[in-house]
């Protein structure tokens, strides 16, 4: 078994990027910039928000936190929206979600300029997606791929199940692992809570990836030996073994199922960190205008 070390990675391409920003600086350019917009203080947002600033920091990007009580209405916030969407000065922006119940996430994502969404949420980035056109991809199934690819991991003829059917992760990677591409050309099987018999499924899969927020739910009994199995969930459980006295467990029992598998991914240190350092690649895509919206 090989541990796929998401962190690992993450560090590297960190390191990548900040090369070719200080080229950028040499050439004249700007830094590329980072903007959020954090609604309301939710202490898991305001973390998340703040190590995306420090990533940032890391790789030599501007950035740019527009903080908001969770009273502003909903059209205050397209009104910043747009204010940010026209400042060239930025080129890539996320709201971060949750958002309060009084605002649409969906109108949201769709008043972004997409060409400044890093997020890859906006409906035209996903539609460029599924046809295959040049586009911000969402930032978890963007950075799987990107380790499948670091690992030299073969998908072309692969049978993959994906468990879980969020239009964040599942959805969107199920498309990308099934399109005519490297890493891709896999037949994929999108499990969700209707679906029977994902136990059986599992036993048939070269790839399983995991992504419903089910601490443990995939077990040893559930997979064939040699497969690749990438764990996407994150559940805080309370726990005996930690001072904080909670710990964060992946969709899969890792100490059984890392027994049979080729390669997979740890909770923490596995996608997580990818996720992140892919919304870096996407800013710097947009900042060197990469990706031509008409």
């Amino acid at each position: 078994m090989e541990l796929i070390d998401g962190k690992k990675i993450a560090e590297e391409i960190k390191a990548e990027l900040a090369q070719q920003v200080l080229k950028i600086r040499d050439n004249g350019g700007k830094n590329p910039h980072l903007a959020a917009i954090l609604v309301g203080n939710d202490p898991a947002s305001e973390t998340y928000v703040n190590s995306k600033k420090n990533d940032c920091h890391e790789v030599g990007f501007d950035s740019s936190v527009y903080r908001y009580t969770e009273t502003i209405s909903e059209n205050e916030l397209f009104e910043v929206i747009d204010f940010i969407n026209k400042d060239d000065e930025i080129d890539g922006l996320i709201v971060q979600l949750p958002l309060p119940k009084h605002i649409s996430a969906e109108k949201v994502i769709q008043r972004i300029n997409p060409a400044k969404d890093v997020d890859g949420f906006h409906p035209i980035n996903i539609g460029r997606m599924m046809l295959g056109m040049p586009c911000f991809l969402s930032a978890t199934p963007f950075g799987i791929i990107t380790l499948l690819d670091r690992y030299k991991i073969e998908t072309k003829g692969k049978n993959c199940v994906i468990i879980g059917r969020s239009n964040i992760v599942g959805t969107p990677l199920s498309i990308l692992l099934s399109r005519n591409s490297n890493p891709g050309n896999c037949t994929v099987t999108l499990c969700h809570s209707h679906t029977k018999n994902i136990p059986e499924l599992c036993k048939n899969a070269d790839i399983i990836v995991t992504a419903l927020g089910k601490p443990e739910f995939l077990t040893a009994d559930m997979i064939r030996q040699g497969a690749v199995v990438i764990d996407v969930g994150t559940t805080r459980v309370i726990s005996s073994e930690t001072k904080s006295g909670f710990k964060l467990k992946g969709d899969v029992k890792f100490d059984e199922v890392s027994k049979k598998c080729s390669y997979i991914t740890p909770v923490p240190k596995g996608v997580g960190p990818m996720t992140r350092v892919s919304l870096l690649m996407n800013t710097l895509k947009a900042s060197k205008k990469e990706i031509i919206f008409n």
